[in-house]
């Protein structure tokens, strides 16, 4: 009869366990080390001290959130286009940069900036696709043809239901739609 005997150790540990720690852990006399095992990750976890025959349980916290990242960078953009006129409306809002970024990757999606983008399958129209396109005529009438008057009515349709555009945006990338 054999034995094999194998140690395994964790890479990914989240820390080491100091001679004193170790003391603290299993109650043994300062100038005695007793090997042991921890296991760490999210929740809570066994200590297992051998020799010592002692158990304890181990509450790690989790991780902490981070907050998702904003839409990539926008750049600036070209003068007298429909994304500069949302710039502009986007800043007079009190909005800064990064909802902008947010703003043109989340209409560069949904219409590649296109005022006359339909969509015929939902009926959806204009750049922040409006459902349905003749919503937009509470920005002015002329909404099917006029990028100012659709970025108005889509930045009142954003700040109503999200807040800001990377509101808007985290929905879309959870959801497909905004």
């Amino acid at each position: 009869m054999s034995f094999v005997l194998v140690t395994i150790v964790d890479p990914t540990a989240a820390f080491a366990i100091t001679a004193d720690q170790q003391n603290v852990i299993t109650n043994a006399p300062a100038e005695k080390t007793v090997p042991q095992t921890v296991v760490v990750a999210e929740g809570e976890h066994t200590a297992v001290v051998r020799d010592a025959f002692k158990v304890e349980k181990i509450v790690v916290p989790p991780p902490v959130a981070v907050a998702k990242k904003g839409a990539p960078a926008a750049g600036v953009p070209n003068p007298g286009s429909a994304q500069a006129i949302a710039h502009e409306m986007v800043l007079a809002r009190g909005w800064g940069e990064g909802e902008y970024d947010c703003l043109v990757s989340l209409w560069k999606k949904e219409s590649s900036w296109n005022i006359y983008a339909f969509n015929a399958g939902s009926g959806a129209y204009g750049i922040p696709q409006a459902l349905p396109g003749s919503k937009m005529a509470s920005a002015g009438a002329d909404w099917a043809t006029n990028p100012a008057t659709q970025i108005t009515w889509g930045l009142g349709y954003i700040s109503g239901r999200y807040s800001t555009p990377c509101g808007a945006w985290n929905t879309s990338q959870a959801k497909g739609w905004y």
